[in-house]
């Protein structure tokens, strides 16, 4: 256990380093905004890019695995919408409550952070979550929200959230690399350096982001912000284990690092999202900070655990 915290410390230490920066005033609003502009357009596209651009569709895709993610994942949906209605809430806010409760930093935080700790193998079923996380979720979400503020149909807000999804480059450059493996296209040699040194700043990048950007959070609503981040730290990866290790016939390995990656802190992106359509942000910041720090010493017993399951 104590191993796998030392492992995981460093990358908390840098989202530190990212806080600090914000806080103190070293980075500023504006360069925090351009510093996450650089690693989700840049970095981590290119790191995205090629890792997909070395797999195969038949590496990633896994029916067991969607199944197994797609089925524990809204069950905890389900959990916290039901909470949030019985609570009297709208259907807006009802949506993002449900949405913060199983969307985890798979992008920023779980793609650097798993690949490192669980081996080039986690490549594949990371991407899944992350794929399943922004196209499924994330549409319903945006489905939800817009339909009952009364902006659009259900249909139209269906095709906004499409559109959204094909201009999203963490899904642009999944779909490229995975279409450039599919056609089995040499990967030139300058380009592949080009992306590797790019992608090389992910990681970090994105870490110091992570922290950047909360330092601009002001922690209110942290009664609903606690309830969120339990869902999100323990009832999620409990549920998700349940699904890929009894209910449905997912590989040892790749049931380890979706329960990992179902383990980590709630999404900074969901923070946007409330900002935009004005529900809620304050508790879905609070939301964020809370499980952030909480997450420092959560993600490191769960990946110690996973660890144990046989492969």
């Amino acid at each position: 256990m104590l191993e796998i915290f030392l492992k995981t410390l460093p990358f908390f230490a840098l989202i530190a380093l990212g806080y600090g920066a914000g806080r103190t005033g070293f980075f500023s609003k504006e360069a925090i905004a351009y510093l996450t502009k650089f690693v989700f357009y840049f970095a981590l596209s290119a790191m995205l890019f090629r890792f997909a651009a070395n797999l195969s569709l038949g590496e990633i895709f896994d029916w067991a695995f969607v199944g197994a993610y797609l089925v524990g994942s809204f069950a905890v949906y389900a959990v916290a919408a039901l909470v949030a209605r019985q609570r009297g809430l709208t259907i807006a806010e009802m949506a993002f409550e449900a949405h913060t409760s199983i969307i985890g930093n798979v992008g920023f935080l779980g793609v650097p952070m798993l690949v490192l700790l669980l081996g080039e193998a986690a490549i594949g079923p990371v991407i899944l979550v992350l794929a399943m996380d922004l196209t499924v979720f994330g549409s319903l979400v945006v489905v939800l929200v817009t339909s009952s503020k009364g902006s659009s149909s259900p249909s139209a807000a269906l095709r906004s959230a499409l559109s959204g999804l094909a201009a999203n480059p963490m899904i642009v450059s999944i779909t490229i690399g995975l279409i450039w493996s599919g056609f089995n296209i040499p990967m030139w040699q300058p380009l592949d350096d080009f992306v590797t040194i790019l992608g090389g700043a992910a990681t970090p990048g994105a870490l110091v982001a992570i922290g950047a950007s909360l330092s601009t959070i002001k922690a209110r609503g942290l009664v609903p912000a606690f309830w969120l981040s339990g869902l999100k730290l323990f009832v999620h990866p409990i549920a998700v284990a349940i699904t890929a290790l009894w209910l449905f016939p997912v590989d040892g390995f790749a049931a380890s690092v979706m329960i990992a990656c179902a383990a980590l802190p709630v999404a900074g992106n969901i923070y946007i999202l409330a900002q935009h359509y004005d529900v809620a942000p304050q508790k879905i910041s609070a939301s964020i900070l809370v499980s952030t720090v909480v997450s420092v010493a959560t993600v490191s017993v769960v990946i110690a655990l996973v660890k144990q399951i046989p492969l």
